[in-house]
């Protein structure tokens, strides 16, 4: 209710507030309004620390980071949780991760703060948590402030009674009061006691209708689809890999309606800006983790793993369904990327590079972008010589600069650098084709090529004497099932054994050091020590749903790589523990974390395929395609159980789970088997697929069946014959 004077008393969940007028919004803030998306890093301070608090004990960069904030910090656990209710204080539970701008953003303004810092410490429990390493955390409190903000991201910022339920959530806060905004402090000031929420998941009796839910899917997207530079929203922009993994496979089974050539033409269209714009590092591959633009120009730089995984299979998907080469060829850069900057002798890979670094001619402030951008003369210096036969005496650096649309004033906007970090400065964005620029300068479209190539290269020279930034060598379970993935996808469509070795190197990591063959259980991460050794910390994380449902589809990503059956029989082994430990007998699906857990307040089934696929979606498509491996028929049941959890979302937002739609669309189109002669010695698939006896060689050369609904083919030993039989399947999909 409004007092007379103009403010408000508002019950937030058995909670008061007095709020400003102007500010009713600030106790649970929006993106919108904060611009909360996180992008990169300030690090520590090399000066010597007033301050240090429990986090150094900590093996989470994000939670070092924090370390020597006046601030009274805990790590999640029992410890912070005892001492929020011996005292009867609230908790202040603070999540961000690593490489995370806007995280870092908050710690120097807010977290350094000693006031600040006096206020935290005398009055809350302060925990904080990198949402990494504690996705079920992460997912138990963005959800409710997404359902009490409207929006979400990073920092959060979540205000919990001592028995962890939240009654006050947000993202990043100012210090102080500011521009009609309520700061960090007088929020501080303002906290009372509270009540809490539950969260349920909806269950319906069966599966919605595939072709609906896939087609209202399609609509959805082509709605927020933006016609000229591809992606599904104006600014900023985000890859979504799942969106265009969906709509190929929405191509796949429309191909002669003109929605599947539209859903094909938007897929593709995408993939192609995104790989032209600044989005991608040019010289040194990988991707940026979003765009502030619509163009894909400028973006926050920091660099993630899952993006990378999940781009990698989105273009070699790409290649096969278009037969472009261009598509493999930045696949492959994405994982020359990821092979090069972060990948462990171990095996594993690293979770992230910052965005922040030092600037390449000095200085003690960090700055977003400086390791990767580039003023006029930088270019000039490093690219000096005429290049002959050029119209007039243009040099490496004019055809350099016209290409990458580098500009003498710079290339950033003012409205995409509010910091000023970038001013003067160039994001290299493809501005001009390479046929385009041959003839702007008279040569080959050839010559052009051989020049860019040897431009890229040493600019990427350069690079390597720049202050790099901060990079986050954790090692999580769920991300490398992701790269798995992306290794073994890739390597298998280009035959390219190094990148299957690649991922039989990953999966060997997994294997030795994040999972416990004793427990029967997934560790959630690893670390490195001083000496960059594998550490594990103590006690060990135990794995959620996401580490389960990533790995196992990375295991049978490698299996249908590599033939070696070790790789299935573990997907086997760790599907029946997932069900064990998440499966929710009464509503269908899996939670994202062990019911078991009292530290969990609510327990969640996400239902959003966003930055990662949810663990639900992989899930549905994971006990397909084991279903038809093991010929365990529960397992195809039980997808069709999870799927049936969530006909209430497929049916009305589909947009919000396209990597379901996919699972759903597999049941109704029911998935192809091309069975090759097993190995007479091998007896883990005859076990489990009696058919396989049947099946003889013909004449001593490669024989398939292909097999649907349970139904086989007459042998087949001609490739073409194969082929044909393959497309007359798609064929028979396309008119069910």
């Amino acid at each position: 209710t409004r007092t007379h004077k103009g403010n408000a008393i508002i019950l937030l969940y058995g909670y008061f507030v007095n709020i400003n007028r102007n500010c009713e919004y600030v106790c649970v803030p929006s993106l919108a309004v904060f611009m909360s998306m996180a992008s990169g890093n300030e690090g520590p301070s090399s000066t010597a620390h007033s301050y240090t608090n429990r986090l150094s004990k900590e093996k989470s960069p994000y939670l070092l980071q924090h370390a020597h904030n006046p601030v009274d910090w805990y790590p999640w656990g029992q410890d912070a949780f005892d001492k929020a209710k011996n005292e009867d204080k609230p908790i202040f539970l603070s999540v961000g991760y690593s490489t995370c701008h806007w995280c870092h953003v908050m710690e120097r303004e807010s977290f350094e703060d000693e006031e600040i810092g006096s206020i935290l410490s005398k009055n809350f429990v302060c925990i904080k948590v990198d949402r990494e390493e504690r996705p079920d955390v992460d997912k138990v409190y963005m959800t409710f402030v997404q359902a009490t903000s409207g929006g979400g991201g990073w920092p959060m910022s979540v205000w919990l009674t001592p028995d962890l339920r939240p009654f006050i959530g947000g993202t990043y806060f100012p210090p102080r009061d500011h521009g009609g905004r309520l700061g960090l402090k007088t929020v501080l000031t303002r906290i009372m006691d509270q009540k809490g929420i539950t969260v349920t998941a909806d269950t319906g009796e069966s599966p919605p209708l595939a072709t609906d839910v896939a087609n209202r899917c399609f609509q959805q997207l082509a709605h927020s689809y933006v016609e000229e530079y591809g992606g599904f929203r104006h600014a900023p922009k985000f890859p979504t890999p799942v969106n265009l993994l969906f709509l190929m496979s929405y191509w796949s089974v429309n191909r002669s309606t003109s929605e599947g050539v539209k859903a094909l033409q938007m897929a593709l269209h995408t993939l192609r800006m995104m790989a032209l714009g600044g989005i991608r590092d040019h010289v040194a591959q990988g991707f940026h983790r979003y765009s502030t633009d619509s163009s894909w120009h400028v973006p926050h730089f920091e660099k993630m793993l899952y993006d990378q995984a999940q781009l990698a299979v989105a273009y070699i998907t790409a290649s096969q369904v278009s037969g472009e080469k261009h598509f493999a060829e930045v696949a492959e850069d994405i994982l020359r990327y990821v092979s090069r900057d972060l990948s462990d002798k171990s095996g594993g890979f690293f979770s992230a590079e910052d965005a922040d670094s030092l600037p390449a001619l000095g200085g003690r402030e960090k700055r977003e972008g400086a390791f990767y951008v580039w003023t006029a003369g930088d270019v000039r210096e490093l690219l000096p010589d005429v290049v002959e036969g050029t119209t007039g005496t243009s040099t490496l650096a004019d055809i350099f600069s016209h290409y990458y649309g580098v500009k003498e004033q710079g290339n950033v906007a003012p409205e995409q650098d509010p910091h000023g970090e970038l001013h003067g400065q160039n994001v290299l964005i493809v501005r001009y084709s390479v046929a385009l620029t041959a003839a702007r300068f008279g040569i080959s479209v050839d010559k052009v090529n051989e020049l860019l190539v040897f431009a890229r290269a040493k600019a990427a020279e350069v690079r390597k004497s720049r202050p790099r930034p901060h990079l986050d060598t954790k090692m999580l379970a769920s991300w490398n099932g992701l790269m798995l993935s992306a290794y073994a996808r890739v390597g298998a469509v280009l035959r390219d054994k190094a990148l299957l070795e690649r991922a039989v190197q990953a999966g060997n990591f997994l294997k030795e050091h994040l999972w416990d063959v004793e427990q029967q259980t997934l560790f959630r991460s690893s670390y490195c020590g001083e000496q960059m050794e594998v550490q594990q910390r103590a006690p060990p994380i135990s794995g959620f749903l996401d580490d389960y449902a990533f790995i196992i589809c990375g295991l049978l990503d490698l299996y249908e790589a590599t033939f070696q059956t070790e790789w299935l029989q573990w997907a086997e082994e760790l599907q029946l523990r997932q069900d064990m430990l998440f499966w929710d007998d009464d509503g269908g699906g899996y939670f994202c974390s062990d019911p078991g857990d009292s530290a969990v307040v609510l327990q969640l089934k996400e239902d959003q395929d966003g930055a990662e696929p949810s663990a639900n979606s992989v899930s549905a498509s994971n006990l397909i395609r084991l279903s038809h491996y093991t010929g365990r028929e529960e397992w195809r049941q039980r997808s069709q159980q999870l799927l049936t959890a969530f006909s209430d979302r497929l049916t009305k937002i589909p947009i919000a789970l396209p990597e379901m739609v996919r699972a759903l669309m597999a049941h109704h189109y029911a998935l192809q088997q091309v069975l090759m002669l097993v190995d007479r010695n091998e007896s883990y698939l005859c076990q489990r697929l009696p058919v396989l006896s049947s099946m003889s060689q013909e004449d001593g050369v490669a024989t398939a069946y292909v097999c649907r609904d349970f139904a086989c083919s007459l042998p087949v030993t001609d490739p073409q014959e194969l082929r044909q039989l393959l497309l007359d399947g798609v064929a028979e999909m396309q008119r069910n």
